[in-house]
């Protein structure tokens, strides 16, 4: 395993670095001079010409690429250009409560997706069946931003029972952090829960068609315990595929959603940085995410050697 582990680690580090490059590339190209932002549009050509000097902003382009991937190597992105704080210390104030909010929407999608998609792939084509398709239809079509406001209105204004918006810290107090994550969770996870659903239905009805699963009936075995030792184990690699690519987006950023519950996050730190054109805030913000993204990937390449030994070997 840990041979495989570090090949597949090892495999990565090249897609990394044309990722840096086309991160970098993009936020060239965005609209506006920094230095102007800075300064404002009054400022004389030699104090924007000081500016950009001490920004390096004069340099070429390949020369400002390989500093800045030198500083990220480093865990170093530079200076924010609007309030002149470390891009790396906004990232990691940041970047726990988004990591927080997705572990806890990614609970709620299993606690919804697995009996769901199990008990749907056993009642194939009965009437269970077609209702947990339904929901999970409806789950998949509803955009995530219009049930937010929905639990908003029903739970925050109808009921009274939870706050509409907010972030506390989880050491500062636990149980006010669950309360005021649990809406925006709920609504990143229904989401979530409704694509897995779909996958393991899919993926587990097609297994329980296999010639072992017959035999293991003939053996007299309940279909419980087909499904649980023989089938479901065989159906999760599809699962965990979904699974990674659900997690990967939520930590790039769920960025409606923490702007809609007002959660200090790194889905609104990317979005206040689009509006200020704060590049070193936008390539940090949008290269850890990458990463990120990577890290889930190989997790659940990982996931895919525990489920199937045959790909450990191979």
């Amino acid at each position: 395993m840990a041979v495989f582990a570090l090949r597949r680690l090892l495999s990565s580090i090249p897609t990394l670095l044309i990722v840096t490059v086309i991160i970098f590339v993009m936020v060239k190209l965005l609209p506006g001079d920094p230095a102007r932002l800075i300064l404002g549009q009054e400022a004389t050509p030699q104090a924007l010409a000081e500016l950009r000097r001490s920004l390096g902003l004069d340099r070429s382009l390949l020369q400002q690429y390989l500093s800045w991937l030198a500083g990220a190597v480093r865990l170093d992105f530079g200076t924010s250009l609007t309030d002149n704080s470390s891009v790396s210390k906004l990232i990691a104030q940041k970047l726990p409560v988004t990591l927080e909010l997705s572990l806890f929407a990614m609970l709620i999608s299993l606690l919804i997706s697995l009996p769901a998609g199990i008990l749907s792939a056993m009642r194939r084509n009965t009437w269970v069946d077609r209702v947990l398709t339904l929901l999970a239809l409806s789950g998949i079509s509803l955009p995530n931003f219009f049930l937010g406001i929905l639990l908003i209105y029903l739970f925050s204004i109808q009921l009274a029972w939870i706050p509409a918006s907010g972030y506390t810290s989880l050491l500062e107090n636990p149980g006010r952090n669950l309360l005021l994550l649990l809406l925006p969770a709920v609504t990143l996870g229904v989401g979530s829960g409704a694509v897995l659903t779909r996958y393991l239905r899919s993926s587990l009805s097609e297994t329980l068609t296999q010639d072992y699963v017959r035999t293991a009936h003939a053996k007299g075995l309940t279909a419980r315990q087909v499904t649980s030792k023989h089938a479901l184990r065989n159906a999760l690699i599809p699962f965990l595929t979904a699974f990674g690519l659900q997690l990967g987006g939520l930590l790039g950023g769920a960025v409606i959603t923490e702007q809609i519950f007002s959660i200090p996050g790194f889905g609104r730190l990317l979005v206040d940085a689009v509006f200020t054109r704060d590049l070193p805030v936008i390539q940090g913000v949008v290269l850890v995410s990458a990463v990120a993204v990577f890290l889930v990937s190989f997790l659940v390449d990982l996931g895919y050697a525990a489920v199937d030994p045959r790909i450990r070997y191979n």
